[in-house]
């Protein structure tokens, strides 16, 4: 359910909540502009004579605060924009998307492409000062693999026949049957055995207090106020020029935007009315570098599938029917997005594009309604056996992109005979007390979209325990089996026939109503030299980033 992480990555093989606006995706080329002079850019280059030097610090706005900052039990943007910065994994995904070591200097597959072979790095070190080795790469399999861990990314590590250390630097694993995921599970930030071996992880200090092997290490949380890292000057891959980084909680948008013009924010996340105000600005464009590229995120409807009303397919369908998808991206995003038509980016290979988002058809959901039985009351409300269709669509504080969505489809589900009432919630509270307990009727949320398409954790009927992913309750046998069967094969035809059929299922079954793709509008103070998109969006090279001497505002 994750708005601009400052230093982007989310776990990637998995889905994670978003609180905010927008994540990252594919971007075409926009202009760029050099550092110091703003504007819309896909990169801010240093000039050749411009050389990096260290200092400064940098701070981003967030919208919710983080809710725990042990990888295993992270599932919200907020705690994955700090743990992607502190831990780190025996492989990361780079700038064009590949694969490449990190904990891991090399690794090598099998042949039949069941056996992983990782020869880790002797340079890297925990933020205690503790060597990590193979012990640990072992712990944190063993801890994701463990049904007893509350986590809702354990699935691919159950997979594993075998696991073994020879040596203090090398870690192998072996599969009973290919899995299409293996490789980038191995992303997933590894954990200290020498700090959780034999703890309970609920409570545990690591929680708020984090020790990892990454560019930057855990200072301080002071808790509704900021995060704050500092650079870690033994990071095995080079210290990272920014001395600091601060992620400052501020839940609404339009104080972001006060803070960013008043100099106490770096980065944020721009909503669309934001972003086409700011672009004809000229004076905002000296000072700051926007960005636009389209997201890899979508933002949908989802209902609880346990509610008696949304059990009825036919209502459901109805629902989708009464929205207008080009009515919200118009006057919600101005035009920056495009609608969804299921849980893949546009341009994926796994995406069916013959399977078309539904269209707005109002006289089409009356029908529906009727058939079901929901028949216009006196006042307008349609109601079946004395209990009115009426329901409550929560979403999370702070995202005015999600309650403006929100005001249109109670607008037009209105017109139809449904009655909608809309409920903003504190994010943490969000998470905990309404998603994790199941406890509402309907959402507007966000998923990002990984890398590796496999739908298993959010969609597979399985995962649907408090605090997994699959919170909607949403049970097909079909989807199951075609979810299983391409995850495991590396055939990829397979695999495309397999989510194809996927995606018509959803269509028919309107678990969610998928509603747009949103463009991602991150903007950053042009003070800072180096940011730059890819093929994954901003923030691959944030190592490297750093603020020229005389442009340089804050001592940590």
């Amino acid at each position: 359910m994750k708005f601009l992480k400052t230093i982007l990555v989310a776990a990637l093989f998995s889905l994670t909540l978003v609180a905010g606006c927008s994540e990252n995706q594919e971007s075409a080329p926009a202009e760029s502009a050099a550092p110091g002079q703003g504007g819309e850019a896909t990169a801010a280059e240093a000039p050749p004579a411009l050389q990096p030097v260290d200092g400064d610090a940098l701070v981003s706005a967030s919208i919710g605060e983080p809710s725990n900052l042990i990888p295993a039990l992270t599932n919200d943007s907020a705690s994955s924009e700090i743990t992607s910065k502190v831990y780190s994994g025996l492989l990361k995904i780079d700038k064009d998307l590949n694969i490449v070591p990190d904990l891991a200097e090399s690794f090598e597959i099998s042949d039949d492409g069941l056996t992983f072979t990782f020869h880790l790095r002797k340079d890297a070190r925990w933020h205690d000062g503790e060597p990590y080795t193979s012990r640990d790469a072992m712990f944190t399999y063993e801890l994701m693999a463990d049904p007893r861990t509350p986590t809702s990314y354990g699935e691919p590590y159950f997979q594993v026949k075998t696991a073994e250390a020879p040596d203090e630097h090398t870690f192998r694993v072996s599969y009973e049957r290919p899995l299409a995921r293996a490789l980038i599970s191995w992303c997933f930030d590894q954990m200290p055995a020498h700090l959780l071996k034999g703890q309970e992880l609920d409570g545990h200090p690591l929680a708020r207090s984090p020790v990892g092997t990454g560019p930057y290490k855990f200072e301080k949380w002071e808790a509704g106020q900021r995060v704050t890292l500092r650079a870690n000057d033994d990071y095995y891959g080079g210290r990272p020029h920014i001395d600091q980084l601060i992620m400052k909680i501020i839940p609404d948008l339009s104080a972001q935007m006060m803070e960013l013009l008043a100099g106490d924010v770096d980065v944020m996340n721009l909503t669309p009315d934001q972003y086409e105000e700011k672009s004809a600005d000229a004076s905002f464009r000296a000072d700051y570098n926007m960005f636009r590229y389209p997201d890899f995120s979508y933002v949908y409807l989802g209902f609880n599938l346990n509610d008696e009303r949304f059990q009825d397919v036919r209502v459901r369908r109805a629902i989708a029917l009464a929205i207008d998808k080009d009515e919200i991206i118009d006057g919600v995003l101005l035009g920056l997005g495009a609608p969804a038509n299921g849980p893949f980016k546009p341009d994926m290979w796994a995406c069916n594009q013959k399977v078309k988002p539904y269209p707005y058809d109002p006289e089409g959901a009356k029908k529906l309604l009727d058939e079901a039985g929901w028949l216009p009351g006196a006042d307008g409300t349609r109601a079946k056996d004395g209990r009115k269709l009426q329901f409550t669509i929560m979403t999370n504080q702070g995202n005015k992109v999600r309650e403006q969505t929100g005001l249109i489809i109670q607008a037009r589900l209105a017109e139809v005979g449904v009655k909608v009432n809309l409920r903003i919630v504190e994010w943490a509270a969000f998470l905990k007390e309404y998603l994790d307990k199941r406890n509402f009727e309907a959402i507007i949320m966000a998923w990002t979209i990984p890398m590796e398409p496999d739908l298993y954790d959010v969609w597979h009927s399985s995962k649907n325990k408090p605090g997994e992913l699959n919170f909607i309750s949403y049970k097909n046998e079909e989807a199951d089996r075609l979810i299983d069967e391409a995850r495991f094969t590396l055939d990829q035809d397979v695999r495309k026939k397999a989510y194809d059929r996927l995606q018509e299922i959803f269509y028919e079954d309107v678990p969610y109503v998928f509603l747009f793709v949103p463009e991602a509008l991150p903007v950053i103070s042009s003070r800072v030299v180096g940011p730059e998109v890819g093929p994954g969006g901003l923030g691959h090279n944030a190592k490297d980033w750093f603020v020229p001497l005389d442009k340089q505002r804050r001592k940590p």
